[in-house]
């Protein structure tokens, strides 16, 4: 599947995939400054922002839409940077072919199962009365039981068209079947990746705990990590200064 691409800059090769709900605007500011200095190319995952719709999400699928959307950019090889769900399968990509990969960022994931978390999120989502005159007022008023924090919501409704036949950009009931295998890592065939690997952390967050490190570095042999200050889950957001500053020093 050939992926949306919002390509800026020139130079060496470096790729954005963002995280589950997301799209590719929401690396605006970190492609902007990046773009100085490389050709920075932000994807779309499929079943997100304006990239096509797929009944299935596998990490195997995800991971091989992105390598063919760089093949046919001629982007490859290219660092490639992840974020929470973009970061796993920025992970799966860089294991299914080091060779198109020569640096991997993986931002606030780790290679593990995570608890369920959004499924009542998207069930909401999916519930969301989608009628003429809707409002993003009254889409707000209607999930503010499930997702109590204004500023998520506000990420989330990013996703939604209003209008006369309001609708949602992002695939919804792909996303609901797909979400426990999302939640897990399946075991991914083949040798470890020797290539540079940064696992990055938010200060505020759990998201990648000590007792992950064993694992991401069976993985991952020269991987190395780094905690970014001020920032949560969200970290590319929350200090997108800190978080280019990290990434610049860590492709030299």
């Amino acid at each position: 599947m050939i992926l949306h691409a919002d390509e800026r800059g020139a130079g060496r090769a470096l790729v954005l995939l963002h995280g589950l709900f997301g799209h590719a605007a929401n690396f605006g500011t970190v492609q902007k400054w990046l773009a100085r200095r490389y050709r920075v190319i932000a994807l779309d995952l499929r079943n997100h922002g304006s990239s096509p719709h797929a009944p299935t999400m596998s990490f195997a699928d995800m991971a091989e839409d992105v390598l063919e959307t760089l093949r046919e950019r001629q982007a490859l090889p290219c660092a490639l940077v992840g974020h929470s769900l973009g970061g796993k399968v920025a992970m799966r990509a860089a294991l299914a072919a080091p060779t198109a990969i020569d640096r991997l960022v993986v931002a606030d994931i780790a290679p593990v199962r995570y608890p369920p978390r959004f499924r009542r999120t998207v069930d909401a989502m999916a519930a969301l009365p989608l009628h003429p005159g809707l409002t993003r007022a009254a889409a707000d008023a209607a999930l503010v039981d499930v997702v109590p924090e204004p500023e998520v919501r506000a990420f989330l409704l990013q996703n939604l068209r209003l209008g006369l036949a309001p609708s949602w950009r992002i695939n919804l009931p792909a996303l609901r079947a797909a979400l426990p295998d999302l939640e897990g890592w399946p075991p991914p065939e083949g040798p470890p990746y020797q290539g540079p690997a940064l696992f990055v952390s938010g200060a505020r967050s759990n998201y990648i705990r000590p007792e992950y490190r064993p694992l991401i570095q069976a993985l991952f042999p020269v991987a190395r990590f780094v905690t970014l200050k001020d920032a949560g889950h969200w970290l590319h957001a929350e200090n997108a200064e800190g978080f280019v500053g990290l990434l610049e020093a860590f492709l030299g």
